[in-house]
C-alpha cells in the first residue's frame, strides 16, 4: 500500500514538473515574439530628432566649419602653401605670364602670384562674420535632406544660396587687402609690357580685373575649406564640439 502511494505521488510530481516546463517555454515563446515586434530603441541622441533640431545642427556644423576655415586660410601662407586652394596665375592672362618668363621676369611672375595669394589671406581676416551672417540668414526648407546627402551638403547648400551676395560683400575687403599689399604694383607692369608687344603684332589686350578674380577665388578657396570640417563633422565624432552636433550628427553613426 505504501509503495503505491509513493509510486502515486511521484507520477504526480513528475507530471507537475513536465507541464510547469512545458508552460514555462511556452511563456518564454510569448515572452520572445512580444520582444520581436517591440521597435528596437535608437541610438540616444538620434531619436526624435525636429527638422528644426537639425537645421540648428547644420548651421552649428557650418559656423565651425567657416571659423576655422577662414582661420587656415587667413594664416600667412594659408593659400599659398596650400594646392588645394592656391590662387595661380589668372587662366586668362596665360599669355601674358609666358611672354613674362620668354622676357626673363620670372621674379616678377612670382612675386606676383606670391602677393596674390596674400591678398587673399588679407582679406579672409574679415570672412569670418560675413559667412556666419549669411549662415544666420540662411533658409532651410528641409533639414533631414540636406542630413542625409553628401558630405558636403551643408556647404553646397550655404553656396547656392549665398554666393552673390558673399561675393558682394566680400568685395570691398579684397580691394582693402589688395591695396594694402601693393598687387597692383607687380600685375600693372607686367600686363603694360606685354599690352605693347600686342599693339605690334596686333593682338588683344589683357584686362584682367584682378578684384573680381581675387574675389571669386577667395570664396571658393573657403568654402572648400568649409567642406572639409563639414565633412569630418559628419564622420568623426570627436569633431562635434557641441551638444546639437552630437545629438544631429550621431544620427549618421552605422
Amino acid at each position: 500500500m505504501k509503495n503505491k502511494i509513493k509510486f502515486s505521488l511521484l507520477i504526480t510530481c513528475t507530471i507537475f514538473m513536465f507541464s510547469h516546463c512545458i508552460g514555462q517555454i511556452n511563456i518564454n515563446k510569448i515572452s520572445n515574439k512580444v520582444k520581436s515586434q517591440i521597435p528596437k530603441q535608437k541610438k540616444e541622441g538620434s531619436s526624435a530628432l525636429s527638422n528644426d533640431q537639425v537645421i540648428k545642427g547644420l548651421k552649428e556644423a557650418l559656423n565651425v566649419g567657416v571659423n576655422k576655415g577662414s582661420e587656415q586660410a587667413s594664416a600667412i601662407g594659408g593659400f599659398l602653401k596650400n594646392d588645394l586652394i592656391r590662387i595661380p596665375f589668372p587662366p586668362e592672362a596665360k599669355a601674358v605670364r609666358d611672354k613674362a618668363m620668354q622676357w626673363g621676369l620670372d621674379t616678377k611672375v612670382e612675386k606676383f602670384e606670391r602677393t596674390l595669394n596674400e591678398a587673399a589671406e588679407e582679406a579672409c581676416k574679415t570672412a569670418a562674420p560675413i559667412f556666419i551672417n549669411a549662415i544666420k540668414n540662411m533658409s532651410v526648407s528641409d533639414g533631414f535632406k540636406i542630413l542625409k546627402g553628401s558630405d558636403n551638403a551643408a556647404t553646397n547648400y550655404l553656396r547656392e544660396q549665398t554666393n552673390t551676395e558673399l561675393y558682394n560683400l566680400f568685395l570691398p575687403e579684397v580691394k582693402k587687402a589688395i591695396e594694402k599689399v601693393k598687387l597692383t604694383a607687380y600685375w600693372e607692369p607686367l600686363v603694360k609690357k606685354y599690352n605693347q608687344s600686342t599693339r605690334i603684332s596686333g593682338k588683344e589686350s589683357i584686362e584682367t580685373d584682378l578684384n573680381k578674380y581675387v574675389t571669386e577665388r577667395a570664396v571658393l578657396g573657403l568654402f572648400k575649406l568649409v567642406a572639409i570640417q563639414e565633412k569630418e563633422i559628419r564622420k568623426n565624432p570627436m569633431k562635434r564640439t557641441s551638444d546639437i552636433l552630437k545629438k544631429v550628427f550621431s544620427s549618421l553613426d552605422p
